[in-house]
């Protein structure tokens, strides 16, 4: 029995490729859900072809999305009364088939930690999708530095994306490395497929940029100043700006709506199947997103990270440049482009495929 402890959309858009893989194989994987975010999963799991989770790991009637950090404390106490008081439960599906039991968890999140836990104390192997990935920083960025070093030191597997990756888990049995992270999987599965709706409204040439992680958008200093650089560079070309709804309140609290116009154009997040047919298209990307740093590393899309550090290398001196919060590395970003360009970088690599080779090669 092969079981996915996910609890956010992000973790389901990384593991599908690897589910579908399993499948694909015979297999019979289950997902187990600890409701991180809740409003989105319906859609979620119907466009990545995802079957609902066999087992919510929170009371699902009760399950809402996770916005703030002081929310956490009665999310875990939640999760961990469930997992205790249906433990019995548990460790029989895991065992249902017979077979040495494998728990998959992925990335850096609370859940990655806790369902690493909640594996081992079930008795399972342990494996660890995007292992191995560090900033070099343990409070950059906080807490997912803190979660993937708790989780190395948890898992039976470790899969990671590149030698790099390999290098930070030197010591450790049971590193896989998996010749790319499985989001370049997921982005073939959805871009094959096309959007499931129509986008609209966007100019015939734009740049696109998503920015909303809490240590950028909680400092109103930076968060105002990259929203102005990007301003002043649509003036050359238009900017569209995905935002979400804690975003959104920073604006309004920050008094900074006024800046956007039929040029810097602000619009709703997308859903991943219509998101992933935008950022193909854009000419240039300014985020904050490790995911979306990976997504434009595969697609060859210059790209801006705009955060302090980052755990990812993926297209780092090649298509993409960390700017460090320095809003005059981004500004000369901007002015050129068109010099980062790639083709794609790693056309050839399909992680979920070694993913689920390593995890049949476990004895039974």
């Amino acid at each position: 029995m092969i079981v996915f402890i996910v609890g956010t959309t992000a973790e389901l858009i990384k593991i599908a490729p690897v589910h579908h893989e399993l499948i694909s194989r015979g297999s019979t994987p289950e997902i187990w859900y600890t409701g991180q975010h809740v409003q989105e999963l319906p859609a979620v799991l119907g466009d990545l072809e995802l079957p609902d989770p066999a087992v919510w790991l929170v009371p699902r009637e009760s399950a809402k999305n996770l916005a703030r950090t002081a929310q956490v404390p009665g999310w875990v106490t939640r999760v961990a009364r469930t997992t205790l008081s249906r433990r019995a439960e548990l460790r029989r599906r895991l065992r249902a088939d017979g077979r040495t039991p494998v728990v998959l968890v992925h990335g850096d999140t609370f859940t990655t930690f806790i369902g690493a836990m909640i594996g081992r104390m079930l008795g399972a192997k342990v494996g660890h999708i995007e292992a191995g990935m560090r900033s070099g920083h343990l409070l950059h960025p906080l807490p997912e530095e803190i979660n993937r070093k708790l989780t190395s030191g948890l898992a039976h597997l470790h899969f990671a994306p590149s030698e790099v990756e390999v290098k930070n888990l030197s010591g450790r049995r049971g590193v896989v490395c998996t010749g790319g992270n499985t989001v370049i999987d997921a982005v073939r599965l959805v871009l094959e497929r096309g959007p499931a709706d129509e986008v609209g409204d966007l100019p015939a040439g734009y740049g696109l940029s998503t920015l909303h992680r809490f240590e950028l958008v909680r400092d109103q200093k930076a968060y105002t100043q990259a929203l102005r650089v990007l301003k002043d560079a649509s003036a050359k070309m238009p900017i569209v700006y995905f935002a979400g709804e804690s975003e959104k309140a920073r604006l309004v609290e920050y008094d900074l709506l006024g800046l956007f116009d039929d040029r810097f154009v602000i619009k709703d997040k997308l859903r991943y199947v219509d998101f992933l047919p935008v950022l193909s298209g854009a000419r240039f990307v300014v985020t904050d997103s490790g995911g979306v740093q990976q997504e434009c590393a595969h697609l060859g899309i210059p790209c801006a990270i705009h955060r302090l550090k980052t755990e990812s290398h993926q297209g780092l001196g090649e298509n993409a440049i960390l700017t460090e919060m320095d809003v005059a590395r981004l500004e000369h970003f901007l002015q050129d482009v068109d010099s980062y360009r790639r083709t794609d970088l790693e056309d050839d690599a399909h992680p979920s495929r070694v993913v689920v080779d390593a995890i049949e090669r476990l004895e039974v």
